[in-house]
């Protein structure tokens, strides 16, 4: 964003790429865990629409809303250069709705929703079939932004004793399944974050770095469920690794980004370099 942009424009801030980036991508989530409409989101936008990309409907919930208020906030989104995605409830169509999955992307396209996510953290389903939906998403003209877990049952809000008595995945199957999704063309991967730093007693940031390395950190969308979480990332990866963070977190989030603000370990130390600069 360009520093005209902002109030106090004289004060430093680290480089930021203009819309539509490729790194330091913020995913938002929408409505679910925050009853949100089109007057919530607006104001959320005007504010700090420059900095969130992506715009996730969760858990379903657009099937529980008039159609013309996902069309508003699609729009709204829309009008802040924000895509709009799913989020992952193609795994229920897949079990209660079988014969209807091609339907719901169909109107999913037709609602103006950008991005399909394609999750499966409570299935046992092939690989070669959650490719399949890679493709079927982009035949469509949608974007398809597939998910991998380390933890069967990732995606809900189950207890860390619920998920330790399911079977840990192995973190080598996941990358082989990103890898997957990316020669297929998907957009980006979504990485869970149940079985890395949510549910688990002891964070497993081996796994985090193994997943980045091999997918490479510009494919990856990490979900960081709070400052803690994306904090660690951003020290790890810099401030351009992109995240999924709750709605309430964006001012943080980008705070820490931009290094005007910071934590105890991360305050005046974030930094990034843009060659062009002189």
């Amino acid at each position: 964003m360009a520093d005209t942009d902002r109030a106090f424009d004289f004060l430093h801030v680290n480089e930021r790429e203009d819309k539509p980036r490729e790194t330091g991508i913020t995913e938002i989530r929408g409505p679910y865990y925050d009853p949100m409409g089109p007057r919530e989101l607006r104001d959320i936008l005007e504010t700090m629409g420059a900095y969130v990309d992506i715009y996730k409907f969760s858990g379903g919930s657009f099937a529980l809303m008039p159609e013309d208020a996902v069309r508003e906030l699609i729009e709204v989104c829309h009008d802040h250069d924000v895509l709009v995605s799913t989020g992952g409830f193609i795994e229920n169509v897949l079990i209660r709705d079988h014969d209807r999955v091609e339907r719901y992307i169909e109107e999913a396209a037709d609602l103006g929703f950008d991005i399909v996510e394609i999750s499966s953290g409570f299935l046992a389903i092939d690989v070669d079939d959650t490719v399949a939906l890679t493709e079927l998403v982009q035949d469509h003209g949608l974007q398809a932004k597939p998910e991998i877990n380390v933890q069967f049952g990732a995606g809900g809000a189950s207890s860390v004793e619920e998920l330790e008595s399911e079977s840990a995945i192995d973190p080598t199957s996941a990358i082989e399944e990103g890898k997957r999704h990316l020669e297929a063309g998907a957009y980006k991967v979504m990485v869970e974050s149940e079985g890395i730093t949510e549910r688990v007693r002891d964070w497993r940031t081996d796994v985090a770095f193994e997943i980045a390395t091999e997918l490479g950190i510009e494919h990856c969308v990490f979900e960081a469920a709070d400052p803690a979480v994306f904090e660690w990332y951003i020290k790890q990866f810099g401030p351009r690794v992109n995240l999924f963070v709750d709605n309430s977190q964006i001012v943080e989030l980008e705070c820490m980004r931009s290094g005007l603000w910071g934590k105890k370990s991360t305050w005046g130390r974030i930094a990034s370099y843009d060659g062009d600069d002189g």
